[in-house]
């Protein structure tokens, strides 16, 4: 009888594990809420996956004066609650196991005299020097006190390891705090040591951008102004600020999204092939993008009243806990930008997020030009649709694509069908969240999903002018009820024919 031949899974490619250098990971705000929600849950999902390097140590840092276990069953807590999945014990366990916590403010020597101590101890425990990765989660004015207290107790460098800075968002609130804050972190730092983290590149749909772009010769020859008539970037949130209110008014829809997760967006669809994937030739061709783009004249921001949400009613935002009543600050905004390069020019690219909004979503909609032949107008026929491929990033990864379709019967009629690719359905698996392959590239040392001095300076560059602009405004700012698509004001952003997609 002949033997079937085993066929290779397709899905196992690219899954083999890349050995990682011992590592040793410290959290800079260890009980803070990114901490739990965030942090440690990814760091227990890349344990269960068998990702970590075989040996790992973690450590917390936070001013809360407890000892190692109680930190220890907060921890445990945390993971339970925002895991992806129910922890496993024997995982849980040894993960605990090689967790430390060091309690102080993050302006006393102290505490990194004992650092200090606790990373040579996991040196001297194991006989080797475990590489260092400095995950700073706190509020951005401890940034560069952070950097500098690490320069002034010889902890930025580790001979025979490698030591990383992580440095979370907001990465300044204006281009001169934001070139300031580079240049006190480079005083200390190498540029290739330092992470600027945006989790929105963490996200396999942002990572996938580049695959369909450069892996599929059906969409290169069209990606550029003769074939593409408009894009739209959508970050809409259906929730408020909740108890956000201190980080949130003194930021609004523009720093908090635009100029950072939005602007990278756009910089990955719009780039150029790089020669190679590396961390530089990517990097190199999204700031060329970026540096292409003018300051937009054509904005619009807005902040969200008292309306319906979720089927109860809910507070506007000068009513939420903690938002002075006279607050000006945006919870919209929206931007008509375009990309003055050859591929680009002419192409507006609409960019728009909010708060309050009628749901959650996160896609980048590419529509093509229309096709000159109107033959297909009939009774019954919506018609020949320009085609249409978005990309979700949130709630439901995937792609899609618009074709115009027959609709069956004896009549030549047309209507819009959609061709979809949805991840959980395809690989059959739960994509990682975003901070997991973060950490993962942090560790190895992986910069390429990882933001630049130069990017940060150019993404600051196009904002600056239009919070400049808005601070000097002192007319009443318009408003779009709460569980409403936005503000009417921002259809005066759009081209005669186009609108808005639905939110």
């Amino acid at each position: 009888m002949a033997t079937v031949e085993q066929q290779p899974n397709p899905l196992v490619e690219g899954l083999e594990r890349l050995p990682v250098h011992p590592t040793t990971l410290v959290i800079f705000g260890g009980t803070g809420d990114l901490a739990n929600r965030k942090l440690l849950p990814a760091v227990y999902n890349l344990a269960h996956e068998g990702a970590l390097p075989e040996r790992f140590n973690l450590v917390a840092i936070s001013r809360a004066d407890i000892p190692h276990d109680d930190y220890r069953g907060m921890a445990r807590e945390s993971i339970a609650a925002h895991s992806r999945r129910p922890p496993d014990e024997q995982v849980l366990e040894k993960l605990l196991d090689r967790l430390r916590y060091v309690p102080g403010t993050f302006d006393d020597d102290s505490i990194y005299e004992r650092l200090g101590g606790e990373l040579r101890e996991f040196d001297e425990e194991a006989g080797i020097p475990f590489n260092r990765v400095f995950y700073l989660s706190t509020a951005p004015e401890f940034f560069p006190v952070i950097v500098a207290k690490l320069g002034e107790h010889d902890l930025e460098r580790h001979e025979g390891s490698e030591v990383r800075v992580v440095i979370e968002k907001p990465f300044g609130t204006r281009l001169n705090e934001a070139l300031e804050l580079n240049r006190g972190v480079l005083s200390v730092l190498d540029e290739s040591q330092v992470f600027r983290i945006d989790h929105y590149l963490g996200k396999e749909t942002v990572q996938n951008m580049l695959a369909f772009r450069f892996a599929n010769g059906m969409f290169e020859p069209i990606w550029n102004r003769n074939y593409i008539d408009s894009v739209q970037i959508t970050a809409a949130e259906d929730l408020g600020i909740g108890s956000r209110a201190g980080y949130y008014d003194k930021s609004g829809a523009l720093r908090d999204l635009v100029q950072n997760h939005m602007l990278q967006l756009l910089s990955l669809l719009c780039m150029e092939p790089p020669v190679t994937f590396s961390a530089d030739d990517v990097r190199d061709e999204k700031v060329k993008v970026l540096h292409a783009i003018k300051p937009p004249e054509a904005t619009v921001r807005a902040q969200y009243t008292a309306g319906m949400a979720e089927g109860k009613p809910v507070p506007g935002y000068v009513e939420e806990e903690g938002v002075p009543p006279d607050s000006r600050t945006e919870t919209y905004a929206a931007l008509r930008l375009e990309v003055d390069n050859w591929r680009w020019a002419g192409v507006p690219i609409y960019v728009r997020t909010g708060k309050r909004l009628a749901r959650k979503v996160t896609e980048i909609a590419v529509t093509l030009q229309p096709v000159p032949h109107l033959a297909f107008e009939a009774a019954g026929s919506i018609g020949v649709q320009p085609n249409q491929l978005v990309m979700t990033l949130q709630p439901n990864e995937g792609v899609s694509l618009s074709l115009g379709a027959k609709i069956p019967g004896t009549r030549m009629r047309i209507r819009p069908v959609n061709m979809e690719f949805l991840y959980g359905t395809a690989f059959l698996s739960q994509s990682p969240e975003a901070y997991e392959r973060l950490i993962m590239d942090a560790m190895r040392g992986d910069a390429t999903l990882f933001t630049r001095d130069d990017e940060v300076a150019e993404q600051w560059r196009i904002i600056d002018p239009i919070l400049a602009r808005w601070g000097a405004e002192d007319g009443a700012l318009p408003t779009y009820p709460a569980g409403s698509a936005g503000p009417e004001e921002a259809n005066r952003l759009l081209s005669e024919g186009e609108r808005w997609r639905a939110i």
